[in-house]
């Protein structure tokens, strides 16, 4: 039986490359028929699915799914699948389904979730099922049975230079790879690549944590350059975003790539965290900066040491840290873009709200220290980090993720996979008000760079009528700038991405 391996549609502009579903294919490679259904690249991704699915050839259903828009298209496509093709197995993967195990299960329209990374899993559950095999000592699993919800042990990170290389030129014939090649902040032909699996740390606000617990491993720097390589000579790619979790781990392989990269005059962008590349020496960053590197996301978080250590970060990043970091940043011409969770759990409503005031304050001395400081901010929202004091804590408030599987992809709760919704009881109108009040205000007055539709004119248009605002801290209903940003689109890096 073939394999229908479905990305469901993430943005409504600008698609990348889908990596994940990617990974999948190259395991199954020679073993499997599949195609591919991207629903990104498609007006009616069930008018395609269903053709594929009426021939009777497709015994699989592989979608992977991350929180929030995605499952507008992954829920209702599974369970018409389910419906009228009862017999096709339905497999979810991703972020989602990881997190969430139980009411997917339960849902009655996803058989087995891929818990992680699926190279070696996948191809082996499909052996299993072909096979009507038990699959209990498949690793990276999560299933129902008479027992109840099943986890299979997780599986070692794999060398990730040992695994197959990614079939972009069989993508190719399913979607043309140049309509993944968008224009970007970074470039005209921006390529989107997956250099490593995980992170070493252990944030109790991150959805990947519970997936890889701590661990970390990436491609060689000469891998990474000769794909890279390979998609700017033959598709014409520009530019990098790297979607690592954490792609400076280790200085070593940065520098590396740096030196390999450098000659093909590509700009590119990745995530880190700052007390690991504040380790760096300026050296690496030079050599980082002439190979491209212009802009570096950060998980800043707050300005609260205290809120810090209860994020459980580890590592060794304070508030000081991320003042002089950003300072230093400057030196190097590589932009900071610090992102802010406000709104977590206090003891008192009086509690949160002088947080929320706190880290407000602290983003405008953020920006004072260096203006080109890109700012993204979230609402806390909690993820089911077991044992993490954090997560602890928002179960004593009385939250609870929703017990039903459609319930996800209400409009409310799908903004709160955006953080922009937290759904949460800690949080007041008010404060949320205030919260998003100030994130307008901020981004009339600093515009990102990243909005390349932003003429310079509208930039000091906005920049001039929010001033007052922003130096006097009047942010409350800033609907001159709300309807601003309205009419001229103004793009959110958070949620679209460049």
């Amino acid at each position: 039986m073939k394999v229908l391996l479905f990305n469901p549609r993430s943005a409504k502009t600008k698609p990348r490359i889908p990596n994940s579903i990617l990974s999948i294919a190259a395991a199954i490679e020679g073993l499997y028929g599949y195609v591919i259904v991207d629903g990104n690249l498609e007006t009616d991704p069930w008018q395609k699915i269903n053709s594929y699915l009426a021939t009777g050839e497709y015994g699989y259903f592989g979608c992977t799914c991350m929180p929030g828009p995605q499952l507008r298209q992954a829920i209702p496509i599974s369970k018409q699948i389910r419906s009228l093709y009862p017999a096709v197995k339905i497999i979810w993967g991703g972020y989602f389904p990881s997190n969430q195990p139980k009411v997917v299960l339960l849902s009655g329209f996803v058989d087995v979730i891929v818990n992680g990374p699926g190279e070696k899993c996948f191809p082996a559950l499909l052996q299993a099922l072909e096979n009507g095999e038990s699959f209990t000592t498949i690793p990276n699993l999560i299933y129902k049975s008479e027992q109840g919800i099943i986890k299979t042990g997780k599986d070692e990170l794999y060398d990730q230079d040992a695994l197959p290389r990614l079939p972009y030129e069989t993508l190719n014939n399913f979607y043309p790879l140049r309509r993944y090649l968008g224009k970007t902040y970074l470039g005209t032909r921006t390529i989107a690549y997956h250099s490593s699996m995980g992170c070493p740390f252990k944030c109790s606000f991150c959805a990947v944590v519970p997936i890889y617990n701590a661990r970390w491993r990436g491609k060689s720097a000469q891998l990474i350059y000769e794909d890279i390589k390979y998609l700017k000579d033959k598709h014409g790619g520009n530019a990098i975003e790297f979607h690592d979790n954490n792609f400076f781990v280790s200085e070593k392989r940065t520098v590396e790539f740096s030196k390999l990269i450098q000659p093909e005059n590509m700009i590119w962008w990745g995530e880190g965290r700052i007390d690991t590349i504040d380790k760096y020496s300026d050296h690496s960053l030079q050599l980082m900066r002439a190979s491209g590197c212009k802009m570096i996301f950060f998980g800043a978080e707050t300005g609260n040491d205290e809120i810090l250590k209860r994020m459980d970060k580890g590592g060794t990043q304070s508030s000081a840290q991320i003042r002089a970091f950003a300072g230093r940043m400057a030196k190097f011409d590589i932009i900071p873009e610090y992102s802010f969770v406000l709104g977590t759990p206090g003891d008192t409503p009086e509690q949160v709200m002088k947080q929320i005031d706190q880290d407000i304050a602290f983003i405008k001395e953020i920006k004072q220290i260096n203006p080109k400081t890109e700012i993204i901010i979230y609402l806390y929202s909690p993820v089911p980090t077991e044992g993490s004091e954090l997560y602890k804590k928002v179960l004593e408030s009385g939250f609870h993720f929703p017990d039903k599987l459609e319930d996800w992809i209400s409009p409310h709760w799908e903004n709160f996979d955006l953080r922009k919704n937290p759904l949460t009881p800690w949080l007041t109108p008010e404060m949320v008000d205030k919260i998003q009040d100030f994130e307008t205000v901020l981004n009339s007055y600093y515009p990102t760079v990243s909005d390349i539709r932003l003429t310079g004119f509208k930039r000091s248009i906005m920049r001039n009528l929010s001033a007052v605002r922003y130096k006097t801290g009047l942010y409350w209903k800033p609907y001159e700038l709300k309807i601003l940003q309205l009419l001229w689109k103004y793009r959110q890096p958070e949620i679209e991405g460049f």
